[in-house]
């Protein structure tokens, strides 16, 4: 039996995941949570196989709660579940140790066997997934700037492009604002520009933003 946690922040995401999942017969959702600090919780407390994550929580951020699983249970498999297309975040994910990424319009059958197929070691790759990987690996020196961010600068340079304020940036970060006008700093620094509205046209002209 492989055992599922479920984590997002919408109860009703959860009851619709817990509908799929336990029509299957060798599937069992053992726990759920909605942020951060439950998931960590209920990881120690409750043994399992599988983490179904939602990229998108209150508190850390699905990727730091990613590396944080990773450090103290590797042998855990975390699916990453997200409203963002695969060549937004996904690369960025799978190197973070992730064992696959969907987004939530992936079918019930395809969820169904990528949790089999993590849950037994493998890594869950969609045809979209898979040619961004292959890009990836193609890419030369002469990469597009937001390649080289770091997680935190390209978290920043996709809140900015979606318009949000400083403050709103700072809340969903968790951070200060002054930490993030010094990532501001250091994002156009390394991007080469020189002001917000030139960065919130790169990220249009990347498909960084929906």
């Amino acid at each position: 039996m492989t055992r599922v946690m479920i984590v997002d922040d919408h109860a009703v995401v959860r009851e619709g995941l817990k509908m799929i999942l336990e029509g299957q017969e060798d599937i069992s959702v053992v726990a759920e949570a909605g942020d951060d600090a439950g998931t960590l919780t209920r990881a120690r407390e409750q043994p399992m196989d599988v983490i179904l994550l939602d990229v998108s929580l209150p508190g850390r951020s699905g990727l730091e709660i990613l590396k944080q699983l990773r450090y103290q249970y590797p042998d855990l498999a975390v699916l990453m579940l997200s409203i963002h297309p695969e060549d937004q975040y996904a690369v960025r994910f799978l190197r973070a140790g992730a064992s696959g990424y969907m987004t939530k319009e992936t079918a019930p059958a395809e969820l169904v066997a990528a949790i089999r197929k993590v849950a037994n070691g493998g890594r869950y790759v969609s045809q979209v997934l898979a040619e961004c990987l292959v890009e990836e690996l193609e890419r030369p020196d002469t990469a597009e700037p937001h390649t080289r961010l770091s997680d935190r600068e390209y978290q920043l340079l996709v809140r900015i492009g979606q318009g949000l304020k400083p403050a709103q940036i700072a809340e969903e970060l968790h951070v200060s604002t002054k930490t993030i006008s010094t990532y501001r700093s250091r994002l156009l620094e390394k991007m080469g520009l020189s002001s917000n509205a030139e960065l919130v046209q790169y990220a249009v002209r990347q498909g960084l933003v929906d």
